[in-house]
């Protein structure tokens, strides 16, 4: 009998191990949306770390996350480190390509709870007077990855935290393509030269 039962499981393991090898490895997220701002409005957040705070999904969800933004202070060669509760774990984004207004590529590395490297891609497109932004991370799962997306969609869990982060921006670009511009402050008035006697 229990030599039954150890043949059961072995076959239900071999089985298990066998439709996990057969899922799909690669995946792909995307979501769009069209902002009210301008291409170049848009693009100027999304190239620069340093705005990231006030608009991304997951900036809220540790109020003592670590950040240190770092390499070029924007566009290409740009980084941005964070370490942070178990909602956001830790990881790393580099800005690997940069083409004002168009689109900006990001390597996305995961480094705790788990090590995973994917590619994030914005892409900006003119719609009237505003922008349609897509937000697309794709990558490819190994082995263990694919035996934890049986259990979690990732199309799923990380789709509607780009539909935030879209909303986000698309607030803060509104905002601040509206807010008036700062005056030049008027010249000093230069005091005529004192009459001299004769």
């Amino acid at each position: 009998m229990l030599k039954k039962i150890g043949l059961g499981l072995a076959a239900a393991v071999v089985l298990l191990v066998i439709v996990i090898a057969t899922r799909p490895a690669d995946f792909k997220v995307s979501r769009s949306r069209t902002l009210a701002a301008a291409p170049e409005v848009v693009f100027a957040w999304l190239d620069d770390f340093h705005r990231w705070h006030d608009w991304s999904p997951w900036e809220k969800l540790d109020p003592g996350m670590k950040r240190e933004v770092g390499g070029a202070p924007s566009g290409t060669g740009a980084t941005y480190h964070w370490v942070g509760n178990d909602k956001v774990g830790e990881g790393r984004m580099t800005i690997t390509d940069s083409q004002p207004p168009r689109t900006v590529t990001i390597r996305l590395e995961f480094l705790k709870p788990f090590a995973a490297t994917n590619t994030t891609l914005f892409e900006l497109a003119p719609s009237g007077t505003g922008t349609t932004v897509t937000w697309t991370m794709s990558g490819h799962n190994n082995f263990m990855a694919k035996a934890f997306s049986m259990l979690m969609d990732m199309d799923a869990t990380v789709g509607p935290d780009f539909e935030r982060g879209l909303a986000n921006l698309d607030a803060a670009t509104a905002s601040a393509a509206s807010a008036p511009t700062p005056s030049a402050p008027a010249p000093a008035a230069v005091p005529a030269p004192a009459p001299t006697g004769t």
